[in-house]
Formats: C-alpha cells, sequence, structure tokens
C-alpha cells in the first residue's frame, strides 16, 4: 500500500508545544485549545517543526525506532492530517 505523504508541511506560528513527562502538549494560542501527543507524535512533531521535509524526518525516525518504513510513513501522514484538520500544521503543496 503507497502512503500518500506531503513533501513539506509548515507548523502554525499560533502554537506552542512543550513535553511534559512522556508526552507532549500543543496550545492553539488563537483557539486557546489544547492538545496532547503520545511520546512518538511528540517526537513526530519537534522533527517535521525542525525541518519541515517529511523525508529527513521519515529517515530521521527510521534510525530511532524499529518500526517498518511503510508503518512508519503510514503513521506519520495520519499525524499530519489530524494536525492539519485542527489548523496546527499546513500541507505545503509544492
Amino acid at each position: 500500500m503507497t502512503v500518500r505523504m506531503p513533501k513539506a508541511v509548515s507548523c502554525s506560528p499560533d502554537v506552542l508545544f512543550r513535553e511534559l513527562d512522556s508526552e507532549g502538549v500543543l496550545l492553539d494560542l488563537e483557539t486557546e485549545r489544547y492538545y496532547t501527543l503520545d511520546d512518538i507524535g511528540a517526537r513526530m512533531w519537534q522533527l517535521l517543526h525542525e525541518h519541515e521535509k517529511t523525508e529527513p524526518v521519515v529517515a530521521l525516525l527510521l534510525d530511532e525506532y524499529d518500526v517498518d518504513e511503510n508503518t512508519l510513513r503510514q503513521d506519520l501522514a495520519g499525524l499530519i492530517t489530524r494536525l492539519a484538520e485542527s489548523g496546527l500544521m499546513r500541507i505545503d503543496q509544492a
């Protein structure tokens, strides 16, 4: 199964991220809503925020976690979709 992964994303400048214990917390300053991410989702957010391009993020996550590439791509694409739908991230259509 081929996973449709965007080439690049950008995190909203109106979102604050903090790590708390074993999860990440996102605060959308515009809507004042909180979102939580588990430890892996928090790591994905950090790498996406830092790199913006998804292929380097996939490569780094494959080095860090014992997961097959297709599963990782599915999980990352799903997270990106949910974050974009919540207005926390924009998928760059370039």
